[in-house]
């Protein structure tokens, strides 16, 4: 029996439908007779007692520059959904975390995927403080006299903003470049927010690779190769995917974060990895699986939805 399902993401007109992990999961949930609706969180309300959301009927395609249509703009309540993918991208702000608090109203009865109350307090470079013995040594701090402790132990560092994404804001410092305290002037006078910085790890100039997780399993990777003198992977900022399978290491790492990833409903997950450390648990809109399914077969958009079909019962 089919599902009504509302997708909570950024505009739809401008995506890539050969690389959007969102157009990806509404095109397979379409295809198994699940309803779309589509709204943009700042469409996302509470009246009255209500969540409410003010957006359009969805029906998708893969045709480059018709990919979509929508039905008459209405507002609906989405407590009458089974479904809702909270899927817009970062920065995780208040405005990004304003709409966990709204979402956990309605959550479990209406199932939100990821569970909004654990992405709230999960963000992607916070949950892996949780597996020290699995991450490179790493501090968070706003604090310059930190920061300069840390590189002096560790040496070469990236050091980067604690909310960002896709690559903005990372900075290599090595360890006699004098630009760290005018990183830390530039970072901390525009945002409130400390800083985080990892020892770096010069293996990421074989990749940066995105494990995917469904329901806490890793069903298959990707590697994203840098551009030459860029030590950002990031596919955003031009980073390679090439094929490249699990490795010992990396199941290790998945069989250790895997019962916490479901213990807490993140039922779709993008790990990265560089060489044989955990960098970062993504949870809030990850990406990579439609490199996945076409370097490897793996169809993760099919088994994201089994598992929440499992969880409804459906």
């Amino acid at each position: 029996m089919g599902l009504r399902v509302a997708i909570q993401m950024d505009p739809i007109a401008g995506i890539d439908i050969d690389a959007d992990s969102s157009f990806r999961i509404a095109l397979e949930a379409q295809e198994r007779g699940h309803a779309l609706f589509y709204y943009l969180p700042d469409a996302l309300a509470f009246e009255e007692g209500r969540v409410t959301a003010r957006g359009w009927p969805l029906t998708l395609r893969r045709v480059k520059g018709d990919h979509f249509t929508l039905g008459a703009q209405q507002v609906v309540d989405l407590a009458d959904f089974d479904v809702v993918w909270l899927r817009q991208d970062p920065p995780f702000d208040m405005h990004y975390i304003t709409t966990t608090h709204l979402l956990d109203m309605i959550h479990p009865s209406t199932l939100v995927v990821n569970d909004p109350f654990w992405v709230r307090n999960s963000p992607e470079k916070l949950l892996v403080l949780r597996f020290p013995d699995l991450t490179p040594p790493t501090a968070i701090a706003r604090d310059l006299a930190t920061l300069r402790a840390f590189r002096e132990r560790h040496g070469d560092v990236i050091i980067k903003p604690l909310y960002g994404n896709g690559g903005a804001g990372v900075f290599k410092l090595a360890h006699g470049d004098s630009n760290l305290s005018s990183l830390f002037e530039l970072f901390t006078g525009f945002t409130r927010e400390p800083l985080i910085v990892q020892k770096f790890l010069p293996q990421v100039a074989l990749g940066d690779k995105r494990v995917i997780l469904v329901d806490g399993e890793a069903v298959g990777a990707i590697n994203r190769v840098p551009q030459p003198g860029e030590t950002r992977s990031n596919m955003h900022v031009g980073g390679r995917p090439e094929k490249i399978a699990l490795s010992d290491r990396d199941r290790e790492i998945c069989a250790r974060i895997g019962p916490v990833l479901r213990e807490k409903g993140l039922i779709f997950v993008g790990i990265d990895v560089i060489g044989d450390w955990l960098t970062e648990i993504n949870v809030t809109s990850p990406t990579g699986i439609q490199e996945l399914e076409r370097f490897d077969g793996t169809n993760a958009a099919l088994l994201i939805w089994e598992a929440i079909e499992r969880r409804r019962g459906a």
